[in-house]
């Protein structure tokens, strides 16, 4: 008992005697602090005081932004599985317009007493949103591992697609077939992963000697139809190839060339950034962002059960490259000897 109070009060930076007014019951101690204790007591792997213990078993919440775009239910079944095959059993949140939020996702996850929580994709990527959520699970010490680039100020291990070579990758693709306007139809502007996009494509520019054309910069909902209205301003502004952050702005882009009356590939080519099979035999997809699934979601599987296990897990993001895949919707440039406009 003593070796327990000891090592839970370490985990928690509280005295022993405030693990053990926790464990029988007794007032005078914090929620916050509480739920501390009886996070430790789960990650630790000692069993809770029979009052105190609820259902519990070995649950692994996993947190979703959305199911529509295909990479993230093939993410779950990824996770899902990996999870499984070492004794965890996931806890599938998924967030919906007007539905439960990430923030209440994680009090329901607590009260059911998760020994830890993966997000593949959520509010720690934009820098705008409210992270408060993700401090308490700091605080509390409670397992966390963040699918695909966040914010840099919050201390979880994270597994990424490596968006730098995702955008070299498509935008060679693209100037190798004679392209000389291209356009980036990116996600929200303070999306970390849109901002590593943008950044690597300003890199890629400055190396081929290309100019950045702001008027082929465009940002966007990560939604089929977002895509399509954000598409058009490419569309206006010359574009004769459009490298998208995922797939759903891919399908977007191409029902807006379509509906100028132009031709994909024939007109202009699109390129999709998720690998998530929403283009399938047409579409060349850049693994980017989180198409790199199956080696992504296990290695978040192993390192989020390693930290439950108690090992020291390193926080510098796993980066893993992707794979350009050239399907059907791109061709070579109709007319060519204008100055190349890299976005």
């Amino acid at each position: 008992m003593s070796r327990r109070l000891a090592e839970v009060a370490t985990k928690v930076g509280v005295s022993e005697a405030t693990v053990s007014r926790v464990l029988n019951g007794k007032p005078g101690v914090s929620q916050a602090t509480r739920d501390a204790v009886l996070t430790a007591l789960d990650v630790l792997g000692y069993e809770r005081p029979t009052k105190l213990r609820g259902e519990r078993g070995r649950l692994v919440g996993l947190v979703l932004p959305e199911l529509v775009n295909p990479i993230f239910p093939a993410f779950a079944e990824v996770i899902g599985g990996a999870l499984a095959q070492q004794g965890f059993t996931p806890v599938l949140c998924t967030r919906t317009a007007g539905g439960v939020t990430e923030a209440e996702y994680i009090d329901l996850l607590l009260g059911q007493h998760v020994s830890g929580v993966i997000f593949a994709g959520g509010f720690y990527a934009e820098r705008q949103a409210d992270h408060a959520h993700f401090r308490r699970l700091e605080k509390l010490g409670l397992p966390v591992v963040l699918m695909n680039a966040s914010v840099e100020d919050l201390d979880f291990p994270r597994v990424s697609c490596d968006d730098l070579v995702a955008m070299n990758q498509a935008l060679g693709h693209v100037l190798s077939l004679g392209h000389e306007r291209v356009g980036l139809l990116l996600g929200p502007a303070d999306h970390v992963p849109s901002e590593r996009k943008l950044a690597a494509a300003q890199a890629f520019a400055e190396r081929h000697g290309h100019a950045l054309d702001p008027a082929l910069v465009v940002h966007s909902q990560y939604s089929l139809e977002s895509g399509q209205a954000a598409a058009n301003r490419l569309l206006e502004a010359g574009a004769t190839a459009i490298v998208c952050a995922s797939d759903p702005l891919a399908l977007g882009a191409v029902r807006a060339v379509r509906r100028a009356g132009l031709d994909v590939p024939a007109d202009v080519s699109v390129v999709g950034c998720d690998g998530a099979g929403l283009l399938p035999g047409r579409g060349p997809a850049v693994a980017g962002g989180l198409g790199a699934g199956s080696p992504m979601g296990r290695a978040a599987v192993d390192l989020l059960a390693g930290m439950i296990a108690g090992a020291d897990v390193s926080r510098d993001e796993l980066l893993f490259e992707p794979e350009l895949v050239v399907r059907g919707s791109t061709a070579a440039a109709r007319t060519t000897g204008r100055d190349a406009t890299v976005a």
